[in-house]
């Protein structure tokens, strides 16, 4: 009886000096925090922050707060900050200011402390809770995660994904040290001026990096800013120096001429050696991918087959014909066009244009397409896809909740139209489709666009002996093991083949000297356009 009246009576004491209320903030100021999944939190090197609470709360009521589980909590999950993307301001993540006055002296201690101390690392949890709300008839702080950034790593652990981020930052660390930014910049505006061969495929990656740096430099709380960045840096972004912008930026500061650059550049960006690897795998490469494909499930997304036209997203498909009543003994037979659908067949002189404004103008109108195939090595491609439809996401721009599995492969320096079973002449277009990776709602990192002029009749006659996994097109996890995973590759076949129509030209922003030539029917005529580039 004694000591329920003496729990009573701290229970009461507690509720005058809104315990509950500062348990409400923590949860609130929580939860404010991660209200946007994309933002990161931190952990800091502040400690023994729960003695700091009870430094700050009467004396003679600290024997109230003497709980391990709120300690646990404070001094584990309190040291939290999120961190300004451009200031490099630290706020703590379970402190704020709207707390019962009893408790203010203390959290504004602990909130201080917080803010002003150093980051040491990303927080990744896997768990859903926070501390332990309640432990029989007691209540502590404790916050709920929600699931939206609960830790699902595919691969590895919540603590190997902090010990990623944690390189991560240190390679970036390292490389703003290293690299001066007026070369940064030089680099920046020789990759946009298309100066360098597929230049645009590492362009993201080298304006990321100045702007990591015009962020950074000078700033009292750099270091702040460099976590952060290194937090939210896309796949391979921070690892500047084993990558081709860190190849650049070597030959930038070497003092090379600007000649010099692009031929160096342009070798190491051929598309049989760029990210390509030069080697049979290791033992323990394979090993590894073996161990990562398990875990994944991977099995049979490594099947690969050619796409049917069905199975692809089209922007444009040719006008169907119309066909007789539908019943009866001559039900679907082709029917004479009426004469207002198409005036007249005179051919509108040839324009010159981009893709993008021959889709804007041109596409939207256009009833029958057809594509003049020359006697020269073309672009000629085909567009891929998963065996089995539920096979688990391998391709980067593919995922669990929108599901593309799509790629394509092309031959380096083209191939001949009578490789694809064509004839030169005009040849009829079945379908215009925008490059696998355009297709997704959400940026996946690749930066090469491109479209399709699908056409009658295209099929690859040779035999692939490769099931095109090309390590661009792969998702980041599988990066450590692309070199299995080609070798795995290059003694695979795609299937499918006899069913395959969904192959033609492919022409992409990278190309250079485009020169494509349609014959687009209208309801009002026939109109001649020459491609000549992108946009």
């Amino acid at each position: 009886m004694n000591n329920r009246l003496y729990i009573d009576s701290i229970d009461s004491r507690r509720e005058e000096e809104g315990y509950e209320t500062l348990l409400s903030s923590i949860r609130q100021s929580f939860d404010q925090a991660v209200s946007d999944e994309m933002t990161p939190l931190f952990n800091t090197d502040a400690t023994d922050l729960y003695a700091l609470f009870l430094e700050n709360i009467p004396e003679e009521v600290r024997q109230h707060y003497k709980c391990s589980a709120c300690r646990h909590f404070v001094n584990r999950f309190g040291k939290l900050v999120s961190i300004n993307a451009e200031s490099g301001k630290q706020t703590a993540v379970m402190w704020s200011s709207q707390v019962p006055e009893f408790f203010q002296q203390a959290v504004a201690a602990i909130k201080a402390k917080v803010e002003a101390a150093h980051v040491t690392g990303i927080f990744v949890t896997s768990q859903t809770e926070l501390g332990c709300a309640k432990t029989g008839i007691w209540i502590h702080m404790a916050v709920d995660v929600p699931k939206k950034i609960v830790y699902k790593g595919r691969i590895g652990t919540a603590f190997q994904e902090a010990a990623r981020i944690a390189e991560n930052h240190r390679v970036l660390q390292t490389s703003v040290v290293k690299y001066q930014q007026k070369d940064v910049e030089t680099a920046v505006n020789l990759l946009r001026s298309d100066a360098l061969y597929r230049g645009e495929q590492i362009l993201p990656m080298a304006e990321w990096f100045l702007e990591t740096i015009k962020l950074a430099c000078g700033k009292e709380n750099a270091s702040s800013i460099l976590w952060y960045r290194a937090a939210v840096a896309p796949n391979g972004f921070c690892h500047i120096p084993a990558s081709m912008v860190g190849a650049l930026l070597n030959d930038i500061a070497e003092g090379y001429s600007v000649s010099s650059i692009k031929d160096r550049f342009n070798e190491k960006m051929h598309p049989l050696q760029y990210q390509r690897p030069q080697a049979a795998p290791t033992a323990g490469n394979v090993k590894r991918a073996e161990e990562i494909v398990a875990k994944l499930g991977l099995e049979k997304s490594l099947q690969r087959r050619y796409a049917r036209l069905d199975d692809v997203q089209a922007i444009w498909k040719p006008v169907k014909e119309k066909n007789a009543v539908v019943g009866g003994v001559f039900a679907g037979i082709p029917i004479k066009e009426r004469r207002e659908e198409i005036k007249n067949r005179v051919e509108a002189p040839e324009t010159v244009m981009t893709f993008e404004k021959f889709r804007r103008k041109v596409l939207t109108d256009a009833k029958r397409i057809e594509l003049l195939v020359s006697n020269h090595n073309d672009s000629y491609a085909a567009l891929l896809t998963a065996v089995y439809s539920d096979a688990p996401p391998i391709i980067r721009w593919d995922w669990e909740d929108e599901r593309n599995p799509f790629s394509w492969y092309l031959y380096h320096n083209g191939s001949p139209c009578k490789h694809w079973g064509l004839s030169p002449g005009w040849n009829e277009v079945t379908a215009v489709v925008l490059q696998p990776n355009m297709w997704s709602s959400r940026p996946c990192g690749y930066t090469s666009n491109g479209a399709m002029f699908v056409l009658k009749g295209a099929k690859d006659l040779s035999e692939v002996s490769s099931a095109c996994l090309f390590p661009s097109f792969l998702k980041g996890e599988l990066h450590e093991v692309r070199a299995t995973i080609e070798a795995y590759s290059n003694n695979s076949k795609l299937s499918g083949n006899e069913d395959a129509d969904a192959c033609g030209l492919l022409i992409q922003s990278s190309s250079k000297n485009l020169s494509v030539k349609l014959r687009v029917t209208t309801n009002v005529g026939v109109a001649l356009c020459k491609i000549d580039r992108w946009d």
